[in-house]
C-alpha cells in the first residue's frame, strides 16, 4: 500500500470510531506500530485534528471532514481527456458505464468553482466507432487478463495468413487507433503482440500460472531490449 493511501485509511478509521489504538491500526494496515505512530504524527503536523496518545488510543475531532479534491486547470484537463478517450476508444463496459461514472464522481468531488472547468475543457476524443464484435473481444480479453485465463486466438497476420495461437494475455495497449494484446505465445514460446482487429474468433482455454519470466514486467523488459538492439 502506498503511504498516501495508508494515511487516507488511517484518517477514515479515526473518523469512524471513538478510540482506535496504534496496535489496531497496525494490524488492519499490516504495518508496524512504529509506522503508525509516525503516520499519526505526520497527520497532526499536516493539520488533521488528531486527539489521543500512545497506549490509550486516537480519534479525530467530531466535525472534521476531508477537504474537497483540489485540481488545477491542467490537472482537470488531463482527467477529462483521459475519461473521454476511454469513452471513445474503450470497450462497451469501460466506455459506456465506467468512464462516465468515474467522470461524474470526479465532478461531484470538485469544489463548485472548479466544476465549470470540466464542461469548458476544449479537449475531445472523436469516437472510434469500434464495431460490436471488437468491443466484446476487448472486454473478454480484459477479463481474461484479470482472471489469468489462456485464450485461443484465431488470428490473421498482415499478409492475411491465418493461424491459431494459445496465448497468455498480459496487457492491452492502445496505439493510434489500434488495440494490441501483449501476451506470451505458447506456439512461439516467447512474447508476442497481437492486433485486436486481426482476431477473428477467440475462446478461453483454462488458467495460466503466474510464472517467473512470463509476467508483464518480463514482457516490458523484453521489448526494451528489442528496441535497444534495433537502435545499435
Amino acid at each position: 500500500m502506498r503511504r498516501a493511501d495508508r494515511l487516507f485509511q488511517i484518517t477514515q478509521y479515526l473518523r469512524g470510531r471513538r478510540l482506535t489504538t496504534a496496535r489496531q491500526l497496525a494490524e488492519w494496515l499490516a504495518v508496524s506500530e512504529r509506522t503508525v505512530y509516525r503516520d499519526i504524527r505526520d497527520l497532526s503536523l499536516s493539520g488533521v485534528p488528531v486527539d489521543g496518545e500512545a497506549g490509550v488510543g486516537y480519534r479525530i475531532k467530531p466535525g472534521y471532514d476531508l477537504p474537497p479534491l483540489m485540481f488545477n486547470s491542467d490537472e482537470i484537463d488531463a482527467l477529462v481527456i483521459g475519461m473521454r478517450m476511454v469513452q471513445a476508444w474503450g470497450g462497451p463496459q469501460l466506455s459506456a458505464s465506467a468512464a462516465a461514472a468515474a467522470l461524474a464522481k470526479v465532478v461531484l468531488a470538485l469544489p463548485k468553482d472548479k466544476r465549470d472547468f470540466v464542461e469548458a475543457t476544449p479537449l475531445f476524443a472523436p469516437s472510434m466507432q469500434m464495431d460490436a464484435a471488437q468491443g466484446e473481444r476487448l472486454e473478454s480479453i480484459r477479463q481474461a487478463i484479470s482472471s489469468r485465463h489462456k485464450l485461443l486466438l484465431h488470428y490473421s497476420d498482415a499478409q492475411q495468413r491465418a493461424s491459431q495461437r494459445v496465448v497468455w494475455p498480459l496487457a492491452l495497449a492502445f496505439f493510434g487507433g489500434t488495440w494490441l494484446v501483449a501476451a506470451w505465445c505458447e506456439a512461439r514460446d516467447d512474447f508476442r503482440s497481437f492486433r485486436l482487429d486481426r482476431v477473428q474468433q477467440m475462446s478461453e482455454q483454462g488458467y495460466y500460472p503466474d510464472r517467473n519470466g512470463r509476467r508483464l514486467a518480463d514482457f516490458v523488459r523484453a521489448m526494451q531490449r528489442s528496441v535497444k538492439e534495433q537502435q545499435q
